[in-house]
């Protein structure tokens, strides 16, 4: 799979209509490193693979990586999105949603009882609108100065 560039235009259609989002193991996690490095500029994905119920979403559009979400088992009964992201160029069409949805219905399958993820609403904007317009509630904020940003932790019981 080739990773799209920050310059490459998305199809004109819908593209979360188009996404294909699946579940993958540890063996293609570079294609996850790939899409991170051009989504956050770093190569820090999270501080640990060794989870349980660890949970890593590709979505892709016409065979081009184009997002992701990685997730796992929390306090036994919390799932919890760790990181996801999606490519510049698919962007605002849906794909976080998806991947969202996506991940909160696994998460609903597996009986968990509640769902949460953090985010710094100064750098990852869309995704403090995201959880409010889906409902979320915010559980805890704070400043966080190794990313000098405010932390939001959204919660919703599944």
């Amino acid at each position: 799979m080739s990773i799209a560039s920050p310059d490459d235009h998305a199809p004109a259609t819908d593209a979360a209509e188009e996404a294909r989002i699946q579940s993958i193991g540890l063996d293609q996690i570079d294609v996850i490193r790939k899409m991170n490095k051009v989504i956050f500029d770093t190569e820090h994905i999270i501080r640990t693979f060794d989870r349980p119920a660890l949970l890593i979403l590709l979505a892709t559009v016409g065979g081009a990586p184009a997002g992701f979400k990685i997730g796992y088992e929390r306090r036994g009964d919390t799932f919890y999105s760790a990181k996801g992201g999606v490519m510049p160029a698919f962007r605002r069409r849906g794909i976080a949603r998806a991947l969202l949805y996506d991940m909160v219905d696994r998460a609903r399958q597996q009986e968990y009882r509640r769902f949460m993820y953090d985010t710094f609403p100064n750098k990852h904007p869309g995704m403090t609108v995201l959880g409010l317009d889906e409902e979320f509630e915010v559980i805890q904020a704070g400043y966080s100065s190794k990313y000098q940003d405010y932390r939001l932790r959204f919660a919703k019981s599944l």
